[in-house]
């Protein structure tokens, strides 16, 4: 993980203001480092900090599985979501599966203004970073050999005898 970080922020309808907020006092800070967000608050984010988003989809309409690709390809070191835990949404899936994917692939996550704040003023945040990459190739080796099996077991047998 490079010196300058890229963070993906995200947040809820109801948790807008909250993002919104704590990026104008971390404003200095986020200018240092390269900013991804799903639609909306890409927008907001641009417009009340004045600083260059990468503005993704929306989140119901994929935004948040966009970010969930980047952080599988290691395009993105740091996630702050602030969610609503009080709001159900349409797209709670794919929530699910972000913060899912973010865990897999240990990324630091941060779901509300504490959370975020602690992170940020990490020293970890203000230099170069190796972050632990699980290694998946054992799992994706018994996983392919358990597939392997099972497919030869469901083929038909051949009751051509001749």
């Amino acid at each position: 993980m490079q010196q300058t970080k890229r963070i993906a922020i995200i947040a809820h309808n109801n948790k807008k203001n909250d993002v919104l907020e704590w990026a104008k006092f971390n404003r200095f800070f986020l200018a240092q480092h390269e900013l991804y967000a799903t639609g909306t608050t890409g927008k907001l984010l641009e417009q009340e900090i004045g600083i260059p988003v990468h503005k993704l989809q929306s989140g119901p309409l994929g935004g948040d599985q966009q970010i969930g690709a980047k952080i599988s390809m290691q395009e993105i070191d740091i996630l702050i979501f602030f969610w609503d835990p009080l709001e159900p949404q349409p797209h709670d899936p794919d929530v699910k599966a972000l913060l899912r994917i973010a865990v897999v692939w240990n990324i630091p996550i941060a779901c509300n203004r504490a959370s975020a704040d602690f992170l940020i003023t990490s020293p970890l945040m203000r230099v170069e970073y190796q972050p632990y990459l699980p290694d998946y190739q054992e799992y994706l080796n018994h996983n392919y050999d358990q597939q392997t099996t099972k497919v030869r077991q469901e083929q038909p047998v051949s009751l051509d005898t001749a």
